[in-house]
This record gives structure tokens, C-alpha cells and sequence, in this order.
């Protein structure tokens, strides 16, 4: 009886260390919330929406992004991507994703955004990063890559010429 005890505290402490684990985890690599904000009028003709999480290197990527398109006549809409669901993509000339692959998947909500809006799919440019970079979703024509901040210009600029394509006139 006295080895069973022991092995049940030993397999307890197992999963307690495991489960403490993921905690850290979670903690540790966890996407910050995007607080929404605009730029430019909501009256332009053009809307650009960028749907993301916070990390050092999505943040740096919207950033560029915005930092190109702000002076032009476009609107631009970021969102934390929890908020898709509220989205109406019919709005938006461009939608930007960027998102990160967590638990061996996308996030619920890039996956049904994406499935509510397979007809304006040529106007949708998906990031995905992940540990690995090479993840995305099967149905996705996606830029796919590591979080790797010295890979940010580079990105931010394939996603540039993305929007730009999108965006010109019958584009």
C-alpha cells in the first residue's frame, strides 16, 4: 500500500509540474490584445483593415504598414483579432491577418473569418508566424514565417506590395 501511495504523490507532482508548465507557457508566449484604433477618415474610398495580435514583431510589421499607406487617401482599421467575428469584410478594399499558430492551429476566429469570406479571398493577405514558420491554414495563400524581428522590413514589405496589387485601380 505504502509503494502505491508513492507512486500516486510521484504521478500527482508529475502532473502538477506539467500543468505549472503550461501556465508559464501560455504566459510566456501569450499575444498581447490589440487595442482598435483608426487612421485617416472613415469617408475615403479606400479601407484598409488590419486584424492582429500584439507581439514586438506584429506590432512592428502594422506599424510599417501604416507608416506607408497613412499618408495616402486610404482609411485604416486595426483590430485585435478576437474581433473579426464583428467585422463585415464587404467594407474593406484589403483585410491584413496577422496571427499566430497556438496549439497546433489557427485561432477560431481567423479560421471562420476566413470560411465567411472565401468569396473576397483575393482581397484577404494572411501572415501566419509560428515556432517552426511554416504553418498556415490549407485554404490559405499565406506569408508564412518565425517571429523574427530582423525578418520584420522584409515582411512588412511583401504585405506592402500585397495591398498595393489590391488596392490599384481594377485590382
Amino acid at each position: 500500500m505504502k509503494r502505491y501511495k508513492k507512486l500516486l504523490l510521484a504521478v500527482l507532482g508529475m502532473v502538477l509540474c506539467f500543468f505549472l508548465f503550461l501556465l508559464w507557457y501560455q504566459y510566456r508566449y501569450a499575444m498581447d490584445v490589440v487595442e482598435p484604433y483608426t487612421v485617416n477618415s472613415s469617408s475615403l474610398e479606400k479601407k484598409l483593415l488590419i486584424a492582429t495580435q500584439g507581439s514586438e514583431f506584429k506590432n512592428t510589421v502594422t506599424q510599417g504598414i501604416i507608416q506607408h499607406f497613412e499618408t495616402d487617401s486610404i482609411f485604416i482599421k486595426v483590430i485585435d483579432i478576437t474581433s473579426l467575428e464583428k467585422i463585415e469584410p464587404d467594407v474593406f478594399d484589403a483585410i491584413v491577418l496577422l496571427h499566430t499558430w497556438e496549439n497546433w492551429k489557427p485561432p477560431v476566429e481567423v479560421k471562420l473569418f476566413v470560411e465567411r469570406t472565401k468569396a473576397s479571398k483575393d482581397k484577404i493577405i494572411v501572415m501566419t508566424t509560428s515556432g517552426e514558420g511554416s504553418y498556415k491554414m490549407e485554404e490559405v495563400d499565406a506569408i508564412v514565417g518565425e517571429s523574427n524581428l530582423v525578418e520584420a522590413v522584409a515582411v512588412t514589405d511583401r504585405i506592402i506590395t500585397g495591398i498595393t496589387l489590391i488596392l490599384k485601380p481594377n485590382g
